[in-house]
């Protein structure tokens, strides 16, 4: 099981990243845009995913993986139960998420593309 210092450890580690406490919710963004998101009692993260994709994703492992709360079902977007992620799962969920909010130059330099 991962911890939300798990996840600080992660996204702070990658290029233009910031922590911000919004709403008692800790959030990673790039300039204004957040990638990842906790919720208040840190067992749920938010994450930046595609719309197209996410009914899929949920519907593969629905005991892991919930939709948006409604306001937030307009965004790219989807959220995962933290207790269900191992280490390499959740930096992979990240590093995705921070990747489609960065220009894709960053990421490449990044992660050697």
């Amino acid at each position: 099981m991962v911890t939300t210092q798990d996840v600080r450890q992660v996204a702070m580690s990658l290029p233009r990243t910031t922590e911000h406490l919004i709403r008692d919710r800790i959030k990673f963004r790039v300039g204004r845009i957040v990638y990842v998101s906790l919720s208040r009692d840190e067992t749920l993260m938010g994450f930046a995913f595609p719309k197209e994709e996410r009914a899929a994703l949920v519907a593969s492992d629905p005991d892991r993986f919930l939709m948006p709360i409604p306001s937030d079902e307009r965004y790219n977007w989807v959220r995962v139960r933290l207790a269900t992620l191992g280490t390499v799962e959740l930096a992979e969920i990240v590093t995705d998420a921070w990747r489609m909010v960065v220009p894709k130059r960053v990421a490449a330099a990044h992660c050697g593309d």
